[in-house]
């Protein structure tokens, strides 16, 4: 790699598993950052949802914003179902207003004025996303797994379905395509644009662990055999769902958000099956070995029903929404379910939003810290930052060579001070350009003081 470890593209690098870190200096610490509560965006109210409506994707394709979950109810005190389960959509124009389309589709209670798109075995976890591989047809962009009834086996298997439009759908085919594992939660796929393959993760019971395991294929068909996720040292815990996608804006960065399950707790006398549940953040370069952050990503919070069995379980996906303050970038929506299982309740979908990039920050205190990269390879005219510091906080770049000696032009006392809030802010210095440096073996020494810098990236 031409003397370096890592050759950057114009992608934002984060510092969410710290891989591109070489060492932290003085009082600086990776610090986890926590979506925070907003509005609900959509009550599970309709004949055909209910209290236990649940495992929902969102997605973007163009200017439409989608809500794909499952539509159904529980009875608490009878111990069933309701009525099946139906799979929904919603739509919104900006993924904070959404809508139930009346799509004529699908009959419930003797009328198809619904928001259905599917009925029978596999609405229990369909989980939807556009297909970005370049090869797939058109009547093929949109597609999904979902669990299928096999004979002799109570876990079930995975099916394949595909859809031109997202709304009108098929299967892929009659046969399962995936079928070792438990596919009882929201099992998820994507076309991973990095390494040209499609990847699948599922639940995996192991050694008494609700675990994640990884299939691979190159047509959406065939699977390798699933392998089981890698956590290092990571203590064992029950991961109930995985929510893994490649990041928006770093397709080599692997996210995911599984809701992780605490059998052996309970808080509400009322919770018909005791447990509690969060989730927490996961992160992964080539999709088998993840770090886990061990503190929860989303607490439940003060609300009461929170603190309920299956709540907390976010939704498979992210979107880009703007900001309800005025002049402020555009902001992450992470969505997450409440009032799950509760009798005489309905279950509800929470917006949180969090920065751009800012799951998780390099940070500093007002006496200082310090954070010196791998080797880099900058390819782009320009370093950029994602940062934000207090009015007397301040950010400085130092470019050094593979060794760690101060590049002339470019040394901390050169660096043009950085301060305040900005998603995308230039590093200059003052009489030398960054230019200079393409192609070349170099770190980047970040000097921090009462600061967060969460990403950077060489721009074209």
């Amino acid at each position: 790699m031409r003397n370096a470890d890592w050759i950057l593209d114009s992608n934002w690098e984060l510092f969410v598993d710290g891989a591109v870190i070489d060492r932290l200096g003085g009082k600086a610490e990776l610090r986890l950052h926590h979506p925070v509560p907003q509005e609900v965006v959509l009550e599970c109210d309709r004949p055909w949802e209910g209290n236990t409506s649940g495992y929902f994707t969102v997605l973007q394709d163009g200017k439409t914003f989608r809500m794909y979950y499952r539509g159904s109810g529980y009875d608490v005190k009878a111990k069933k179902q309701t009525h099946p389960e139906v799979t929904c959509v919603a739509e919104s124009r900006d993924g904070i207003h959404w809508e139930r389309p009346n799509l004529g589709l699908v009959e419930f209670g003797g009328s198809k004025r619904n928001n259905i798109v599917w009925t029978g075995r596999e609405s229990h976890n369909f989980a939807p996303f556009v297909d970005e591989n370049p090869a797939a047809p058109a009547h093929q962009r949109y597609k999904s797994l979902a669990s299928v009834n096999v004979p002799g086996n109570e876990w079930g298997a995975l099916g394949a379905l595909v859809s031109r439009d997202g709304i009108r759908w098929q299967r892929l085919r009659e046969e399962p395509v995936i079928t070792e594992g438990h596919f009882d939660s929201l099992n998820t796929a994507f076309w991973d644009p990095v390494n040209g393959r499609y990847l699948e993760f599922h639940r995996f019971w192991h050694e008494g662990y609700r675990d994640i395991a990884m299939c691979e294929s190159q047509d959406f068909v065939h699977w390798t055999k699933p392998r089981l996720l890698d956590w290092g040292d990571a203590p064992r815990e029950h991961l109930y769902t995985n929510a893994i996608r490649p990041y928006f804006r770093n397709p080599r960065i692997l996210l995911g958000f599984p809701m992780r399950l605490v059998p052996d707790r309970a808080k509400l006398a009322e919770d018909p099956y005791p447990a509690l549940s969060d989730n927490v953040l996961i992160v992964s370069r080539d999709g088998l070995h993840f770090k886990r952050w061990l503190e929860a990503f989303q607490r439940p919070g003060p609300q009461r029903e929170r603190w309920v069995n299956r709540n907390n379980m976010p939704a498979w996906g992210l979107l880009v929404t703007r900001s309800d303050l005025p002049n402020c970038p555009d902001e992450i929506s992470f969505y997450s379910v409440e009032g799950y299982y509760l009798p005489n309740q309905t279950a509800r979908v929470r917006r949180f939003t969090l920065r751009l990039d800012g799951f998780v920050s390099v940070n500093a205190p007002r006496s200082g810290g310090e954070v010196l990269t791998r080797t880099l390879v900058l390819p782009g005219n320009k370093l950029q930052v994602n940062f934000a510091t207090s009015a007397v906080g301040t950010v400085k770049v130092e470019v050094t060579d593979p060794q760690g000696n101060p590049i002339k032009g470019f040394t901390a006392d050169d660096c043009v001070e950085i301060y305040g809030d900005e998603v995308e802010q230039d590093v200059r210095w003052n009489s030398a350009d960054i230019r200079l440096l393409r192609g070349k073996p170099v770190r980047l020494h970040f000097l921090l003081s009462d600061a967060d810098l969460y990403a950077f990236r060489c721009a074209p």
